[in-house]
This record gives structure tokens, sequence and C-alpha cells, in this order.
């Protein structure tokens, strides 16, 4: 039976060594919370890294034992991996990159290397479990290349994966040296997952600009599979923090921790250690806050809280002294018997001890420099019962997208973040309620739970669109059908696009015409009577009458903007503007001055920039800039932005193939209807036909055709057999 596989760089536990003896301890991570509901039932597994070298083959064998029984699988790393693979390039060249602290970044070869190694570690294990029909959700930036690596010899595989940090623009992104093959990684996934639609737009751009691959509302073709990138919020588990915040053990811990603290408001300060966080900005903001308000002098204290974390790397060390050194100052300069400024703590804490700081706490300050999401803030929300309380949040955390009730705050804005504390400590409590009752219905709605369950749909839908987008080679007992309804027919609409379909696609007109092999083809055709075809292709409607003036047959020209029915002229099918092309011809123009090879062909309706003569590489850089530009400037008008076979075309929307097929199709009463074409613009043409017709796609990319052919000679080789008596 097909199960789940979670895979995460950490396990939901984590083994320690005490006297000889091994033990494990789960994490209260809201991570391990939030899948706790997927991979302990059944034969669902996790795999990841115990959270501890181990080099006895006899411990290894017993951690394997005992984990199997929770439903997980370790991946085993060395000392030198963890130190290279996690503390090496995930986390001193992604991290610094991805939050946009880029000189802090290190660009090392061994530690890629390391990172190659180890992603390629935990798809040899991965290898061990996988069977048919399973699906795997791969999380976070320790792991970018693996879901990749696992289509390698699972090309079938559902895979997900769910990035947990920021994901930078295109200008942080490319300073990596092996950005292309981090990307490449990742689109191995079917379905990518990201916090924020600011994340997930940068990706996109990083696809477009450095693997060339364009995007149509967030769903990618990558090698012939549908790719879909989309922003999903993490929540957490929001009845835990609020029981956790009723129980006994947090009311006793609160009253020991206010009677010890004293009669001051208090302002909340709960950090990992990290430069990305912003601990001694806010702390210059509070010092200057005391400064600038002396009446709130023995009357308000920061509750500062920092989890340890990496402090024997020099620069987070150096970072823990310059916190130590604030403290102290700021301590030292206002402190008085009865009142400290700052209550600083250099530890973790556990549930119920965070519980009661989050409810004896009147404002919580969450001010990272960049974040992907930040938990905290949410926590903070779910655990004030009273709903009094107000929440300071940096504009730059993820979480600000959803939490619009709190004071949003740019971080590098002192004087905002001073204003907002004063704000904060004056805001009346029904204000207070009234935005907390906000925020709190929200996060109740999208919590954790939720979030795994979105995210579980969204890559089940993924992979039934690719399914319904995967055709059928047209195999002989296939062709044979197809005649035979042929033969039967007594009525019959053929839709033949040109260019790649009929044709090879060549921008020189005289090897464009239709050679004598085709010529003979369509007379054939055209002189059945049964027969209406109708050649429906992005060709200017002067040139296909050039061409094909000789048959009796109808023409859908420039994508539908043309039609010429038997025995008439062409005409429009409805009006179209043209007004918007000036602007568009110039910008164009601007990039064949700056791209030996290309042209821009005009159309009634319709601009065309052509590459197909340009210096392989330099043409694709060309386009991705092109289309990024063409999209800026047609946003909000009704232009749409087509890629095609070396070539990208601005055009009205009003205008597609699917439409103008629709006008012939509505007057048709065709018992035998068949349509084919090789590229995204005959997508439109294969929507439009009715169940019962028979689409045929040029080529292997995924389609709305029902069956696919390698080149243009199969499609004439079907055409020819229609005629063979």
């Amino acid at each position: 039976m097909p199960k789940t596989i979670i895979v995460s760089n950490r396990l939901p536990v984590k083994i320690s060594e005490e006297n000889g003896k091994l033990s494990s301890k789960p994490s209260e991570g809201g991570l391990a919370t939030g899948l706790g509901s997927i991979y302990k039932q059944g034969d669902n597994i996790w795999v990841g890294w115990p959270g501890m070298a181990l080099t006895k083959g006899t411990h290894k064998k017993e951690v394997t034992r005992d984990l199997r029984k929770q439903n997980m699988k370790p991946v085993f790393l060395t000392a030198a991996e963890i130190e290279d693979f996690y503390e090496g390039f995930s986390n001193e060249t992604l991290w610094p990159n991805f939050h946009y602290f880029n000189q802090f970044a290190v660009y090392d070869e061994e530690l890629w290397k390391a990172y190659q190694k180890v992603n390629r570690k935990f798809a040899k294990e991965l290898d061990d479990v996988i069977e048919p029909g399973d699906t795997l959700w791969v999380h976070d930036y320790q792991l970018l290349l693996l879901p990749q690596m696992i289509r390698e010899h699972n090309p079938r595989s559902t895979i997900g994966f769910f990035l947990h940090i920021p994901f930078p623009s295109y200008e942080s992104f490319r300073l990596l040296p092996w950005r292309r093959e981090l990307l490449e990684g990742m689109l191995g996934s079917d379905f990518l997952g990201f916090h924020t639609y600011d994340d997930m737009r940068h990706f996109l751009s990083s696809v477009s600009r450095l693997a060339g691959l364009g995007n149509e509302n967030g769903k990618i073709t990558v090698d012939n599979r549908l790719v879909m990138a989309d922003a999903l919020p993490m929540g957490i588990d929001y009845d835990k923090y609020a029981e956790s915040a009723a129980s006994p053990d947090t009311l006793a811990r609160e009253v020991r921790y206010r009677t010890s603290i004293g009669d001051v408001k208090l302002i909340l300060s709960i950090d990992r250690l990290d430069y990305s966080k912003g601990i001694p900005q806010r702390l210059r903001a509070f010092e200057t806050f005391l400064d600038m308000y002396p009446d709130f002098r023995e009357k308000v204290s920061i509750f500062m809280v920092v989890v340890p974390s990496r402090d024997t790397v020099p620069k987070y060390r150096q970072l823990k002294e310059e916190i130590d050194l604030l403290v102290g100052h700021i301590n030292g300069k206002y402190a008085r018997l009865n009142w400290t400024p700052v209550h600083y703590f250099y530890r973790s804490f556990p549930l119920n001890a965070l519980s009661a700081f989050y409810r004896m706490s009147q404002v919580a300050l969450v001010t990272p420099m960049r974040d992907g999401m930040n938990l905290v803030c949410k926590e903070y929300i779910a655990s004030k019962l009273d709903k009094k309380g107000v929440l300071i949040l940096s504009e730059m955390a993820g979480s600000s997208k959803e939490l619009s009730d709190a004071i949003l705050i740019n971080p590098n804005n002192i004087n905002q973040l001073i204003e907002a504390m004063h704000t904060a400590l004056t805001m009346p409590e029904d204000e207070q309620v009234k935005h907390m009752d906000i925020m709190q219905r929200s996060l109740k709605r999208y919590n954790i739970h939720h979030w795994v369950s979105l995210f579980m749909e969204r890559l089940e839908y993924v992979k039934k669109s690719q399914e319904a987008l995967r055709t059928k080679l047209l195999d002989e007992g296939l062709t044979n059908q197809i005649i035979g309804s042929y033969k039967k027919s007594k009525e019959r609409l053929i839709f033949l696009d040109y260019d790649g379909t009929l044709t090879g696609f060549n921008l020189d007109p005289d090897e464009s015409k239709p050679d004598e092999e085709l010529k003979s083809i369509l007379k054939k055709l055209t002189k059945d009577k049964k027969n209406n075809i109708v050649i429906i292709s992005g060709r200017s409607r002067d040139t296909l009458e050039a061409w094909l003036s000789e048959f009796n047959l109808e023409i859908v020209a420039e994508h539908g903007a043309w039609i010429r029915r038997h025995g008439e002229k062409f005409k429009t099918v409805t009006k179209i503007a043209n007004n918007w092309k000036s602007e568009i011809l110039k910008v164009m123009e601007g990039y064949v001055n700056l791209t030996p090879g290309s042209f821009v062909e005009h159309k009634d309706y319709s601009l065309v920039w052509h590459y197909r003569k340009v210096e392989t590489g330099l043409g694709e850089i060309r386009t991705r800039e092109l289309i990024s530009h063409m999209k800026y400037i047609t946003t909000n008008r009704n232009l749409h932005v087509m890629e095609g076979d070396k070539v990208l075309e601005v055009k009205s929307s009003e205008i597609n193939k699917g439409k103008g097929a629709s006008v012939i199709l509505d007057k048709s009463k065709a018992d035998f209807i068949m349509a084919c074409g090789d590229d995204s613009t005959d997508e439109d043409t294969f929507k439009a036909m009715p169940q019962n017709s028979y689409t045929i796609k040029v080529g292997s990319a995924a389609s709305a055709a029902k069956y696919s052919v390698t080149s243009f000679y199969d499609i004439r080789d079907l055409l020819r057999k229609f005629t063979e008596r």
C-alpha cells in the first residue's frame, strides 16, 4: 500500500548519550507536531538525521531498531559531514544568502561537495524505502538537491518540497556559484511550497532568469513535467499553546515570575541567537526609548530570552558578546535597586515557562531583520487567553503578511520601533482586545493541521494535473482506431496547425511553404466533400492566403484574430484594439538592437519577437529579460504574453486559437473531429474540442491532447492514410 515519507535534515527526536547509554527525546517543534498526524500512521515514515554523530556499529543498529518502532529511519552523518554540510554550506553559505546577509556568506567548493555528498546520502537511504505510489515531502534548505536526486531513480514518484526560510530575490540568489544546480534540485519536486507570495515570486524569477523556464500562474514545465509553486504560510498548533497557557503549571510559574520581577510592564523578546533576528537593534531602540520617554523608567522592562545557537562560530560568538555588552550597558545606565531594565537569559526554557512569559508580557517584540515565518509571534497570540496584549512585528517576517493587526514596523527604522513601543505600552485595553481577537481567529483557522492538509491537497492536485496532461503515444492500434472512425463518419472537421505540425518550423518563408508531399496530402483531403479542413496557425493571414489559396479549406490566422470561411474573405471575430502596439514595439526593438539575429514580426493584432537565429544562450537570456519586461508593462492590460518555440508573442487576451476553433465548431455537424498541434498555443485548440474528438500533440511535452506523436512526419502519415482506399 502506498505510504507517505517525510524527509528533513533532523528527525523529530534527538539522540543523546550519557554514561555509554543512548536515549532519545522528542522534539517540541511545530513541524514535528503538525506532521505527527502523517508519519505515525500505518507504514508511513520520517527520514532524517537523529541529531548525533554515532561511530559505533552497535549504537547505529540500536538506534535504527528503536526508531523503526516510532516510524522513523535515521540517516547517519559523520562529525565531518555535520561540520561541512550543516554548519558549513547550509548555515554559512545558504543561510546568509537567503536572509540577505551576503557579507557573511562563504563560497567554498569543499563545503559545496559536502552538501552534494550528504544530499546524495539521503537519496541513497530513501532508495531503500521508496515503493511505487509513495508520496515524499522534503523539507527545507539543507536538502535543496534531494528532490531531483530522488527523481533520478524514481521518475514517477510524487515529491513535495517546502522551504521554511525566505527565498531571496534574484539579485541575492544569483551570487551563489551553484545557483543553477540548486534550482534544478528543487525543480525535481512536483509541488514547491513557500511561506509567502514574495518568496514564491523570487523563486519563479530565479527559475526564469537562471534556468530559462517560464511560468504561468506558478506552473512551470520541467522536462515535460508540470511543476507548481505556491505560497502556504505555516501555522502553529493553536490549541496546544492555548491549553498550555491555561495549565496549572503555567499559572503557578507566572505567579512566581511576576512576584520576582515586580509590578512593571514587560516587553517580551524570544529568539535564537542569530544575526538575522535583529537583537542588538531592538536593545539599542529600547535604550533610546528610555531616553526619549523617561516617565517609563522603572515602569517597563524587556524580558529577553536568547536561545543558544552555534556560539562557537566566530560571528555568532561576536554577536553574543555584542548582546552581552548592550544588556550590561543598559542595565548599568538605568537600573535601580528595585528595577532591572533588561532581564536577560541565555538559555532555552520548557513550554510551560514560555507560556508563562507569554501570559505575563504586555508587549511582544518580534523584529527580525529577515525571517521566513517566525512562530513566536503566533505562539504569543495563542497564549493570550484574556486577549490583552500587543504584538510589535517586523514587516520582514513572513508572519506579517497574516498578522496585519499587529503594529508592523521596519526593523531598520529605529525611530519607528521606538514609537511602536510607546504606542503598544499606551494602547487602551479595548483596542488591544479588538486586534488580538482578529489575529486569534485567523490563527485558529489557519493552524498547523490546516497547513499540512492544504499542502498535501495541492500536491495531489498537481499529480492529477500531470496525469491529465500525460498523452498516450499514438501506436498502430490507436492509429487504426482513428482511421476506422474517419472512414465510418459522414461529416468530418479537421483542425491542423501549420508550423511544427504539417511541416518543420523555419523562419525562411521559402523553406516553410508547403512542399510537394504536403500539397498532395492537402489536395486529396480537401477534394473529399465529407471533409472540412481548417488550417489554424499563428502565421499572418497574408502568408497563409498566399500558401494555401489553391486548396478548398478554411483558415484561422494569427492565433484566431482572423477567420476565412469557405467562399468568404478574412474577418475578425470581435472588434479588437491594437493601439497598444507602439509602446510594446519600442521595447521589442530595443531588444533587437541588443541581440544580433533577432527580429520583430508584425501581425495585425500581435507582435512577435523571434530569436531562432540568435547565438545559443544569448537568445534565452535576452528572452527571459524581455518576458519580465513584457509582463511588467502588460499588467492590468488586456494583453497576453506567450512563449513559443524560439518566439515570444504579445497579443490581445481576446485572441486565442481555441476561440477561433469554437467559431467553426459551433456551426459544424461533424461526427468526426480531430485537432493536431505542436506547441503551447495549440493547447487552447485542444481544450476547445468536444470530448469525443481526437486530439494529437506533436512532441513529448505535457498537453491537453489525448495522444502524441514524435514528429510532423507522423501527422502526414496519418493524413495520407485517411486518403488511401
